[in-house]
């Protein structure tokens, strides 16, 4: 049922999905503006290697939050959530149509179902539960947080430090999951209607795809793009510095491993982060239009008809 809502269209799928180029060509058509939903696409410093819209696509259409942070901060959920609905209500102020683009979960949820009001968690408990992640590892810490909290320890991947630090914090402050904050979400809901469109290419296509984006972006400068990164000598901590190609490429030019090696855990790495987006959306984001492939050309057919669907009107 068509509504009277403004509308944002919501563009997802795993990384190599196609999401970029569907974007701009949804753009072009419905004369809209790009809003990032990626949690690294958004620091300055990657250009390369988290692969951010080129410099054709950006003179193509306008997109907003990308590069647009220093990756000595850390741009937290509810951070961006801000940003993002600033720029969405500034692209409506325009008569356009707002188009996130973006493989990062946890961003769309929030903008679409709020935020948690979890109580503030003092500085000691934060930094105690990172220390202790750090002196034991992953899996470890993992194990200990499932005892403290079963229900998202069994979920957590033991090395998503960010997640098992943020999960553990919560759980030993407050003494309720972060699931049990994340169901009883109260932040503002906006009034947007989303036009969800989800790409899952078959996973054998999408892996090869994984494997030679990232080659592409060696090709690219990728390299030197990561030792300008680490000459900053910003906190291993921080976000940026856990992006996928980093860490395996740092300890190459640190001379701790050969760069076939690097390359190949890098682009392990990368597919693991895929299957776990396809799992968010096949799981936690099937209200969405899914389509089983890559996005091409011979895709636009099917992607304009679903949005003519929604109550707009592309131009093509």
């Amino acid at each position: 049922m068509i509504n009277d809502k403004p509308k944002v269209i919501v563009i997802t799928g795993p990384t190599a999905s196609g999401k970029s180029a569907l974007g701009v060509d949804a753009a072009l058509a419905l004369d809209g503006e790009i809003i990032n939903a990626d949690s690294m696409q958004i620091y300055k410093e990657l250009d390369v290697i988290t692969a951010r819209p080129d410099q054709a696509a950006l003179e193509k259409v306008p997109h907003r939050l990308y590069g647009s942070l220093s990756g000595a901060r850390r741009c937290s959920v509810e951070q961006w959530r801000t940003l993002a609905i600033r720029e969405i209500d500034q692209v409506h102020e325009q008569g356009k149509i707002p188009i996130l683009v973006g493989g990062t979960g946890m961003y769309i949820r929030a903008l679409e179902k709020g935020i948690a009001e979890i109580p503030d968690i003092p500085d000691a408990i934060r930094e105690k539960g990172r220390a202790r992640l750090a002196q034991i590892g992953g899996e470890a810490f993992k194990a200990e947080l499932s005892l403290l909290d079963p229900e998202i320890g069994e979920k957590l991947n033991p090395g998503d430090s960010q997640r098992l630090a943020r999960a553990w914090e919560v759980a030993s402050y407050t003494g309720k999951s972060l699931l049990h904050w994340q169901r009883e979400a109260k932040g503002q809901v906006p009034d947007y209607d989303f036009i969800r469109f989800a790409l899952v290419p078959p996973r054998e296509d999408l892996y090869d795809n994984c494997n030679k984006r990232f080659e592409i972006m060696l090709d690219l400068d990728g390299l030197k793009e990561i030792e300008d990164l680490l000459a900053l000598s910003l906190d291993p901590s921080l976000p940026i510095m856990k992006a996928l190609g980093v860490p395996e490429l740092a300890e190459y030019i640190q001379g701790k491993v050969s760069l076939e090696n690097a390359i190949s855990r890098a682009q392990q790495n990368t597919r693991r982060y895929a299957k776990r987006q396809m799992t968010w959306i096949r799981t936690q984001y099937n209200d969405a239009k899914i389509v089983n492939e890559k996005y091409s050309e011979r895709l636009r057919g099917d992607f304009f008809n679903f949005i003519r669907q929604s109550g707009l009107t592309p131009s093509c």
